[in-house]
């Protein structure tokens, strides 16, 4: 397993990290996934308080308690679930952000957490007071950096001209190459690390029947992802191949991976062994079909 240097932080973070939102609610069965991950050199961990109203991060905390030390726990904050559970609304006010961590810590079971991310962001937010309460966690050490959960390239620039943001974690796969436009040379100009997620594009890159994928129609998504199957070899799966088309991004940190089995693991874990794409099949891919961009939120 490769690891990486998260933006300016001091996390180095395994370049295949954990999505934990795919995971299901057997906490024992929950726990043998991630003890079979962290065997395999994944130390990154990403939940989130709006995930199955905040028991992902119960089993996360209790599948990790014993191994803190081992691990990086990243979790994120902004979505508000209604008391009738109904749904959720957006808060990214400063008195919300600061009282959703009290509870993500309670839940996680942990005195801090590594990378405390804002689920979300629009131009109308109260950005500067989102800001300080980020800030505030930091001086408090309850939360070690910061970052944001975005794909609106606007949201992304006012953190990265306002804020210390370490990280964005946004969409990104041979079918959504919208961050390369903009997003991207941003955030490697301020050393800011890409979490990408979504690097196989809902399974249709790898094994689901085509179908229309934002601006890509059904027979265009079906070139996709023969052209990722042409690159693939004994060695490396058409899952590895979209990942590791991901990983050659020089912004890219880490890709995110949800996994709900055994075998999706070490899958997964066989992605980070395989060799690296290189930039004649990099090529190959980004031929198929023109790159897609960001149409709003610009």
């Amino acid at each position: 397993m490769q690891y990486h240097q998260l933006g300016k932080s001091a996390l180095h973070i395994s370049e295949i990290s954990y999505g934990c939102m795919s995971l299901g609610s057997d906490d024992a069965g929950n726990a043998r996934l991630i003890q079979q991950a962290i065997d395999g050199g994944i130390n990154f961990f990403d939940t989130a308080d709006l995930y199955d109203h905040g028991q992902n991060e119960i089993t996360l905390g209790k599948a990790l308690q014993g191994k803190r030390q081992q691990v990086i726990i990243a979790s994120k904050a902004g979505n508000q679930w209604r008391p009738d559970g109904s749904g959720w609304d957006w808060n990214p006010r400063r008195e919300y952000i600061l009282s959703s961590v009290e509870e993500s810590l309670r839940r996680l079971n942990t005195d801090y957490i590594d990378l405390y991310q804002l689920h979300g962001g629009t131009l109308e937010d109260p950005t500067d007071e989102t800001i300080s309460a980020f800030e505030t966690l930091v001086q408090q050490g309850k939360i070690r950096y910061y970052g944001i959960s975005s794909i609106r390239p606007n949201v992304i620039r006012t953190f990265v001209e306002r804020s210390h943001i370490v990280s964005v974690m946004m969409q990104y796969s041979l079918l959504d190459r919208r961050p390369e436009e903009s997003a991207f040379p941003l955030l490697e100009q301020h050393d800011i690390g890409v979490l990408a997620r979504g690097a196989v594009a809902k399974g249709l890159l790898v094994n689901k029947t085509p179908e229309p994928y934002l601006n890509y129609n059904a027979d265009e998504v079906a070139q996709a992802a023969a052209a990722i199957q042409r690159l693939s070899t004994p060695d490396r799966s058409p899952a590895a191949t979209a990942l590791r088309y991901v990983l050659a991004q020089p912004a890219v940190t880490s890709a995110v991976v949800g996994m709900r089995t055994a075998q999706q693991v070490q899958d997964a874990l066989a992605a980070a062994r395989t060799t690296p794409l290189s930039a004649t099949e990099i090529q190959q891919l980004q031929q198929v079909l023109p790159a897609n961009k960001y149409e709003q939120h610009r």
